[in-house]
């Protein structure tokens, strides 16, 4: 809070305990000086608010509400009613004595309604106080006579017929005369005017207009009337104090189970990493296995067909040059005997089924990203089929653990916990993975896309539905709280009539409910058709889209395979070409 007056309190009682003295100002902790009242209905002294106005806005230091100050004082209205109280107060700090015994009685401040001391003199210790009347209650006071009197000399000196008529009334309520006779004209008031709010003289009265006139009643009935109405505004107040400790406890309770959620929370992610820490570490061991068998299986593979083509390349080189040889020897008789034959033998060479292709490819391919997300589906429900069917499951949760409306704005009613429900069926699902308030916003978007599918369809006539079911529940939700306030604050007799009509009501909001749930659940099997082609096609698709890479880099591989050994025959096709230049010049 703005100032620093309060600090968090923990329980309604300290708030109790915390309640200051209303006759003292929260600031200087001192009997109010020319209290001063602030829009917030908050009471300073004068002299506590001095110089704290900024740009004609004075900052309230309880609560920080802003005030507007008129005036070049900088400082509020006086609060002409704390003003009374004060000196009132301080009236009733006075020792009072009998004006026929010579006792003395002591007034309390508690007759007045407070509890405390208030009074910025020191008290008088020592009294002879009346022996049967130590309460400020036992003292009365003569109007009339002008003076105090305890309850013995009250009952001794004005026993007699001649002070029948005088004004006796208790100490406490003992009234002033500049309370009684008008300022203006010195005469007594005699009438209250209800159009101005201000007590007449007879001469105030003559002075009025006639329609004003009627608006004028006699000081008792207006007494009266105002006892009666501040009554009644007494009673909305308490009603609001009650409300307010009720909404504090509410919070009260809420902030612990904010805090025991907020723990509950931080326990559930600290477990599930753990877990996805431990399943994580066990798919990167398999994987990694995976890999080192992937390596070695093809790098012996490899090494095989490296042998293989090893041994073969130094029988092409000897028979190249035996041909090579052979020409450059042989003469026509010789190359008819037995060229035939090398030629034979060199075209059963070439007919071997050599592997000068690699059998497989070189890329070590372990589908790390779809292993770990396959290990990571049962804890975090990333299975497309349940992430996207299993959310139509049990609504319980979804309807009565969280009251939402539709526009995502909470309701003004106790959050209760989540009933059951009725049905078996709706009991059964899986659950709300989505609640009311996600759930709402992702049908708008889905809806302001603008394509128009069987799926939208629905969800238009889903949301009109559970609006209007929604504001029955509310309705009935508002009713049961009507009647447990009356029942709980007031202690006010609830016809069991209405009790009955309210469970009726509820009976047939299950009833309507299941049906709407039994509809939206016969939907299932026709978007499961849907979203089952749509899964196929995207799977369809990722899976062409993956061999139509994997064919780009097999071609590019067989390119450089290519390349590879056509540089490496490239010397054996130069020096054939030469030997044959020279067999035959032409």
């Amino acid at each position: 809070m703005a100032g620093g007056i309060f600090s968090p309190l923990g329980s309604c009682s300290e708030l109790e305990k915390a309640n200051c003295h209303p006759l003292v100002c929260l600031l200087c902790h001192e009997p109010y000086q020319q209290p001063c009242l602030l829009d917030c209905y908050h009471n300073f002294c004068a002299s506590c608010l001095r110089g704290r106005a900024c740009d004609g806005r004075l900052r309230c230091p309880l609560c920080g509400h802003p005030s507007v100050v008129r005036g070049g004082t900088g400082l509020p209205p006086v609060d002409r009613l704390l003003q009374f109280l004060v000196d009132s107060s301080a009236d009733s700090e006075e020792d009072v004595q009998c004006a026929n015994c010579d006792r003395c009685c002591t007034k309390a401040v508690r007759a007045a309604g407070w509890t405390g001391k208030v009074g910025r003199g020191p008290r008088h210790a020592c009294h002879q106080l009346c022996p049967l009347t130590q309460e400020l209650d036992t003292m009365y006071f003569c109007n009339t006579c002008g003076q105090p009197l305890c309850a013995p000399c009250r009952e001794e000196t004005h026993r007699a017929r001649m002070f029948a008529r005088h004004e006796i009334v208790s100490l406490s309520k003992r009234t002033k005369d500049i309370h009684k006779k008008c300022p203006l004209h010195e005469e007594p008031y005699i009438m209250f005017s209800t159009e101005k709010k201000s007590m007449l003289c007879i001469n105030c009265f003559r002075d009025m207009q006639g329609e004003s006139r009627a608006h004028c009643i006699d000081i008792e009935t207006a007494y009266m009337q105002g006892c009666q109405r501040l009554d009644q505004a007494v009673m909305a107040v308490k009603e609001l104090q009650t409300s307010t400790r009720e909404a504090i406890v509410l919070l009260k309770a809420m902030i612990e189970e904010v805090r025991n959620s907020a723990s509950e929370e931080e326990a559930a992610i600290n477990s599930l990493f753990s877990r996805m820490q431990e399943q994580l570490s066990e798919r990167k061991k398999t994987l990694l296995k995976a890999v080192q068998s992937q390596h070695e299986e093809k790098e012996k593979a490899f090494k095989e067909q490296l042998a293989h083509l090893a041994s073969l390349l130094p029988t092409l080189q000897v028979h190249l040059v035996t041909c090579s040889a052979f020409l450059s020897s042989a003469n026509k008789a010789e190359f008819l005997d037995l060229g035939y034959q090398l030629m034979e033998r060199l075209q059963r060479i070439v007919k071997l089924p050599h592997r000068l292709r690699p059998a497989q490819t070189s890329k070590i391919n372990s589908e790390y990203r779809a292993e770990f997300a396959r290990c990571l589906e049962p804890l975090l429900m990333l299975s497309p089929r349940r992430s996207v069917v299993g959310s139509a499951g049990g609504i319980g949760p979804g309807i009565t653990g969280t009251n939402m409306l539709p526009g995502g704005q909470c309701s003004k009613t106790l959050m209760v916990p989540s009933c059951p429900p009725t049905s078996d069926k709706m009991s059964t699902g899986p659950m709300v993975k989505k609640p009311t308030m996600h759930r709402y916003i992702s049908t708008k978007v889905l809806l302001a896309e603008g394509r128009e599918t069987p799926f939208a369809e629905h969800c238009r006539n889903y949301e009109s539905t559970y609006r209007m079911l929604q504001t029955e529940i509310q309705g009935l939700k508002d009713q049961v709280q009507e009647l447990h306030r009356d029942l709980t604050k007031h202690h006010s007799l609830i016809k069991s009539e209405i009790m009955s009509e309210i469970l009726q009501k509820s009976l047939q909001m299950d009833v309507q409910i299941a049906a709407h749930y039994s509809a939206v659940e016969m939907m299932r099997s026709v978007f499961e058709e849907v979203w089952e082609e749509t899964y196929q096609r995207v799977a369809n698709e990722q899976e062409i889209y993956e061999a139509q890479l994997h064919d780009l880099l097999q071609l590019r591989q067989e390119n450089s395979c290519l390349s590879t050994i056509t540089k490496q025959i490239a010397p054996y096709v130069r020096s054939i070409a030469k030997v044959k230049e020279r067999l035959e010049p032409r």
